[in-house]
């Protein structure tokens, strides 16, 4: 698509402001480029430019945003799903197995639930249904058992406790991985993720343009799971209906039926490529 007069753009994880930058790099005077992000950190990247409007908001919050800035339709969505390169690094906030940081995760830091209410007040029940729905592990009942037993005897606070408790219960190479799901499947449940990423699902098909262009990229197979059936039926599930003719109805036209993954060229330049997938599709 061309970024020419008139048209209006959104950059749902503005983050680093690195694809919004771009973006602004090759929009015309007259087109508008509106930036999501829900973390206070994003303002500190912020760029000077009086065709950007920033919003210091969840996404799942698109189409009222949009209403209150009077663009009610669009005519592409960018998101760059999960946790950001600084949010990762750093590690005050608690996101890396890597560093010893108080219990957080929050991508909103007003938000009330964190990663110590998870960890330390949810019911094993809840807990199981966490694990189990975010988080390719299988062990869910050993690691609910574990976390049970030690929050009895104290608080975990730290992400370097959460760690040492966590570790014997995997030996060998996969360590790392194991503590990687643990960690993603808590961040998904403190920031409902899964949630947010359906809302902006559903209200992007509302707000785009005929022939809009919806660009997604994800980096575990839950959010990309989400995004391929909903791009192939308009359904989470991906069932597909159709008409009497046999069609299928859908809001969306896959741009691309396999997701474009990087290649060795952009892996060894970026080691967090590796697991990103991006799929495009266009508002019928």
């Amino acid at each position: 698509m061309e970024l020419s007069k008139g048209l209006v753009f959104v950059d749902v994880t503005y983050g680093g402001g690195g694809h919004s930058k771009a973006i602004l790099s090759e929009m015309s005077k007259e087109a508008t480029l509106v930036a999501f992000d829900q973390d206070e950190d994003a303002f500190d990247n912020i760029v000077e430019d009086d065709r950007l409007v920033f919003v210091n908001s969840n996404f799942r919050y698109l189409k009222n945003f949009l209403k209150y800035h009077e663009l009610e339709k669009v005519d592409a969505i960018l998101a760059d799903l999960g946790v950001s390169s600084h949010q990762f690094d750093e590690g005050s906030r608690g996101f890396s197995i890597r560093t010893d940081a108080r219990l957080d995760m929050r991508m909103n830091q007003k938000a009330e639930v964190s990663a110590f209410e998870v960890v330390n007040d949810y019911p094993e029940k809840e807990l199981y249904r966490v694990f189990r729905a975010y988080a390719d592990l299988k062990n869910v009942g050993r690691v609910v058992k574990e976390l049970s037993m030690k929050r009895r005897e104290k608080e975990i606070v730290t992400t370097g406790e959460l760690v040492s408790i966590l570790t014997p219960l995997v030996i060998g190479k996969k360590l790392n991985q194991f503590l990687a799901q643990v960690f993603q499947a808590i961040r998904i449940e403190v920031n409902d993720e899964m949630g947010a990423l359906q809302d902006l699902l559903e209200q992007s098909v509302k707000v785009l343009n005929p022939g809009g262009r919806l660009v997604v990229m994800s980096y575990h197979s839950i959010e990309d799971r989400l995004v391929k059936n909903f791009i192939r039926s308009g359904k989470f599930d991906g069932e597909v209906e159709k008409d009497l003719y046999g069609n299928v109805i859908k809001p969306l036209q896959a741009v691309n039926k396999k997701p474009i993954i990087a290649d060795a060229a952009e892996n060894e330049r970026n080691s967090r490529a590796r697991s990103a997938k991006l799929r495009i599709a266009t508002k019928v």
